[in-house]
């Protein structure tokens, strides 16, 4: 019976550990080249942003400015008798009609110089009346060479200074008449009257003309405000395109709003352009006529100011989001036929009912990113979700 040897049984032991320890390692490195597979970069697919095309439709182009309201009429209302004040025949701030009595200064003294007036041309008349007839005997008497021609004479001056004195005395009726008529101060127009500023019984006109009231007309009001130079270009331009005078260019319609109101819900016309443009501001000073019935426009209002002068058929407008700025000026994000992005220059124009048009630079069949413009960047391929550009409501006019 044989024996085994121990040192040959640890020799293979130890053999066996060695190919042990290469088979895990074997298996580690087929391990390791497992997982370097499976973390092999993917690039990520193309983001998805909402593109459309531009809306198009007829826009009408306005000039915009701002401007004052002032009254077309107002007069200081002054005392242009010396007197004491009799009365204020009207209650501060209403609104009287032309012809209505305000105030009354003393008539009494104007009355009786008006009547002594008149009693002198009445004199005068009479005193006429006697000269002509002797003026007649006299001629008379001289054809039958009964009085000389120094007589004639006479007579015919005395009646010539009878006439001029009657002449005078007219004079000086109708200026005592004015006088009086001045004792009654009313409304020369339509309007408000101011509060009075004298009081019953204060003596006025002593010196000078003393002011008593303003009154003031509110229906129709103007609107003053001005043009800048290449507006004014651009409509002269359009007018003459379309044939207008200087004459038709005054009834160009305007459109006004208040601090408060939305939109321009007032509505008049022009009234008057100046004939020069201002050199030092490169403006054109132009004034507007609005209808005032309801008195809601007053004098010295700040007011937003809009005058159409021409419409374009087939705008194109996009969202204002839309738009992007850099140092080469604003742009737009516009999508190609590879789904590639590319930014393109483009030339602003108004706000028209919440969407901006879109002078130049853009086509009608351009898709235009209109949201998550932050994620994109030109010349990145995209997943384009076709959408339409909402309709804003349109503002009040």
């Amino acid at each position: 019976m044989t024996r085994a040897n121990p040192a040959s049984s640890a020799r293979r032991k130890k053999a066996w550990s060695h190919v042990g320890r290469g088979l895990a390692a074997a298996s580690i490195v087929v391990a390791l080249a497992g997982c370097e597979d499976k973390n092999t970069f993917v690039a990520p697919p193309p983001p998805k942003v909402d593109v459309a095309t531009p809306v198009q439709r007829a826009v009408t182009r306005y000039i915009e400015a701002t401007g004052n309201t002032a009254p077309i009429k107002s007069v200081d209302l002054v005392a242009r008798v010396q007197g004491f004040l009799q009365s204020i025949d009207y209650q501060d701030g209403s609104f009287v009609k032309q012809g209505t009595q305000l105030f009354t200064i003393e008539p009494e003294t104007y009355k009786l110089k008006l009547e002594q007036a008149q009693a002198a041309e009445a004199g005068a008349q009479a005193s006429l009346k006697q000269a002509e007839a002797d003026f007649k005997r006299q001629v008379e008497l001289v054809q039958r060479q009964a009085v000389s021609q120094a007589t004639l004479d006479t007579s015919t001056s005395t009646r010539d200074n009878a006439q001029a004195s009657l002449q005078q005395a007219q004079v000086n009726t109708r200026l005592a008449a004015v006088n009086y008529g001045y004792t009654k101060v009313t409304a020369p127009f339509d309007g408000i009257v101011s509060a009075h500023l004298v009081s019953i019984g204060e003596l006025v006109g002593v010196s000078s003309p003393t002011q008593l009231a303003t009154i003031v007309a509110l229906d129709p009001i103007y609107v003053n405000f001005t043009v800048n130079e290449q507006d004014v270009l651009r409509i002269r331009a359009e007018a003459a395109r379309r044939g207008l005078t200087p004459a038709d260019m005054k009834q160009f319609p305007i459109q006004i709003g208040l601090q408060t109101d939305t939109g321009y819900p007032h509505e008049g016309h022009l009234d008057y352009v100046s004939p020069t443009l201002n050199q030092s501001t490169g403006t054109l000073a132009v004034r507007g006529l609005v209808p005032n019935d309801k008195r809601v426009l007053l004098p010295g209002y700040f007011v937003r100011v809009r005058v159409p002068f021409d419409q374009e058929k087939s705008a194109l407008l996009v969202p204002d989001t839309a738009l992007g700025s850099d140092q080469g000026g604003r742009y737009l994000l516009v999508v190609n036929a590879d789904n590639t992005v590319e930014q393109r220059k483009v030339q602003i124009g108004p706000v028209d009912n919440g969407l901006r048009v879109i002078e130049s630079g853009l086509k009608p069949e351009d898709r235009v990113i209109i949201a998550g413009l932050l994620r994109v960047i030109p010349g990145q391929k995209i997943d384009p979700q076709v959408t339409k550009i909402e309709q804003p409501q349109a503002s009040a006019k």
